[in-house]
């Protein structure tokens, strides 16, 4: 990766309890790319990592808060997972606006594991083809997704991934997919 992405900023949502890898391995393979990244959340400060949704990680300090952000400010859109952390988020209207709004604007969404859920929670996959981590499928379904067990699927504007051993194909694909915005 050089510079598919440079001049791109890309927003990452994300909150107390988000898998530390699923934000870090994103995170770092689109400024490998050149993009500049912000991390958003529901308050200011930082928030706490987690790894295996049990132990505590690194934390991470946030760029603003969701509530005080506009999609015309982002490029696209990274939604890492860990259970607590989209849970919070699709309790937040401010998150969840944000992530609808970003969506239907056709902007590029990076999604892995439970990330899905706030997906879920702005309605926003009805009729979309996704995957997740295996306990979110059902709710994708029933939220009116077409849900597969796949490393990565891409469906339009989102693209989605299973689970941390699915980041190396998943940081390519996401690479890849918000490098699409700089050609149109």
């Amino acid at each position: 990766m050089a510079d598919e992405l440079r001049d791109l900023k890309i927003a990452i949502l994300a909150t107390d309890g988000v898998e530390q890898v699923e934000l870090e391995q994103p995170r770092q393979a689109v400024q490998d790319a050149g993009a500049q990244t912000h991390l958003l959340s529901l308050d200011d400060g930082e928030i706490q990592a987690m790894n295996h949704d049990i132990e505590p990680g690194d934390t991470f300090s946030v760029d603003g808060k969701v509530s005080a952000a506009s999609i015309d400010d982002y490029d696209a859109l990274i939604l890492p997972g860990g259970t607590c952390n989209p849970d919070r988020l699709r309790m937040d209207e401010d998150a969840v606006s944000f992530v609808r709004d970003f969506v239907t604007a056709g902007k590029p969404v990076g999604v892995i594991c439970h990330g899905p859920w706030t997906l879920v929670e702005a309605d926003v996959v009805r009729g979309r083809r996704i995957t997740s981590w295996p306990s979110v499928r059902t709710d994708l379904r029933n939220a009116g997704a077409e849900v597969v067990d796949e490393e990565v699927v891409i469906d339009d504007n989102i693209t989605s991934s299973r689970w941390p051993d699915d980041l190396p194909a998943f940081c390519s694909a996401i690479v890849r997919e918000f490098a699409a915005v700089r050609a149109s």
